[in-house]
């Protein structure tokens, strides 16, 4: 991906804080219309997913092959975060159906089951992905993409080095954007400095009240006064995260639960697109072509931050990186589907 930042947006701090709240605002204007559905999972709890698709929506038929790109959020994100739109976008230009998939307790309401969802629940995507590909083969029959935003590209990715040869039965391409592929780097580095006074702050101010909420639900499940001292992830995981979802510590976690040591053992189409000057991520702890396997494909401007990438005249707009990274999947679409790959 060739990407070039706005002279007025130097570094990674500026390009990561103006995409998500100045130019998601061209976004906003042209919001989709969801279609939710609620499915019950196998402990009992459920999940929310939030479908576009303008031919249902506007009374036509679907097409026969219609590809359905799905997207995976990131941490407290859903389908309404500035990169689910801007991927909406893209698919409906190009005639895919869409489908965003929320993580236990990120669809506005608190899920049911003590457990949430992490940085490795690799399980619960390929749950997703099979019920999806389930419902998309009964409607239209058309190939799966599917695309990770931070934490949910590394869980995607997770998930593809799992299921090793039996990925490319569900999905035909998987793509990760901005992923903490290593997980304790980043951790490490969310928690120093600009990035622990800005963006932890943000994250605890949404994930302590999500936390307690389940508490109150499940008495005794973590230590409510440790939780709301926390100052920083790693606090949080050790208290929440970690223990709640089988870990023995946030070490544990953060060590099972990164991707990129197990990125040599995929073996479908894999895209993994960082900038290298993430505000999150160390420039040192992305992939090298040492790390992968030959199916991986690794994306690294210099430039873009987290999930960033904006572009153009001000105020700017966050469409490139979502077209370029659907043109990539789209590469990878089988013959029949060509029609939705422009």
């Amino acid at each position: 991906m060739k990407y070039i930042a706005p002279y007025w947006l130097p570094g990674g701090n500026l390009q990561t804080i103006w995409a998500a709240t100045q130019s998601i605002k061209s976004l906003q204007t042209a919001h989709p219309t969801y279609r939710r559905e609620r499915w019950t999972t196998s402990d009992g709890d459920f999940v929310d997913v939030d479908f576009a698709d303008s031919a249902v929506l506007n009374g036509q038929l679907k097409p026969e092959k219609r590809p359905l790109l799905v997207l995976f959020h990131g941490l407290e994100g859903s389908s309404k975060s500035h990169c689910a739109l801007a991927f909406e976008r893209s698919a409906r230009a190009r005639g895919w159906a869409y489908a965003v998939p929320h993580f236990r307790g990120c669809s506005g309401e608190i899920n049911r089951a003590p457990r949430a969802y992490h940085s490795g629940d690799y399980e619960e995507i390929g749950w997703m992905l099979e019920q999806l590909k389930a419902a998309h083969e009964s409607v239209s029959g058309g190939p799966i993409i599917a695309v990770g935003i931070s934490l949910g590209g590394n869980a995607l990715m997770r998930w593809a080095q799992e299921a090793g040869s039996l990925a490319a039965q569900t999905v035909k391409a998987v793509a990760s954007v901005c992923s903490p592929l290593d997980l304790t780097a980043s951790g490490v580095a969310i928690g120093k400095g600009f990035n622990r006074m800005v963006y932890t702050r943000m994250f605890l101010q949404s994930m302590k009240p999500q936390a307690l909420k389940r508490l109150t639900l499940h008495p005794g499940l973590f230590d409510a006064k440790a939780l709301q001292n926390s100052r920083d992830l790693y606090e949080f995981d050790n208290i929440f995260t970690a223990p709640v979802h089988g870990f023995k510590n946030t070490e544990d976690y953060w060590q099972r639960a990164s991707a990129k040591q197990h990125m040599h053992r995929i073996q479908l189409p894999a895209l993994a697109l960082n900038a290298v000057n993430d505000p999150f991520i160390p420039a040192w702890s992305l992939p090298k072509s040492s790390d992968i396997s030959r199916h991986v494909t690794l994306w690294q401007p210099a430039q873009g931050g987290h999930v960033g990438f904006p572009q153009g005249k001000f105020p700017a707009q966050v469409m490139a990186m979502p077209q370029a990274v659907s043109t990539w999947l789209a590469t990878h679409l089988p013959s029949e589907t060509s029609r939705f790959s422009r």
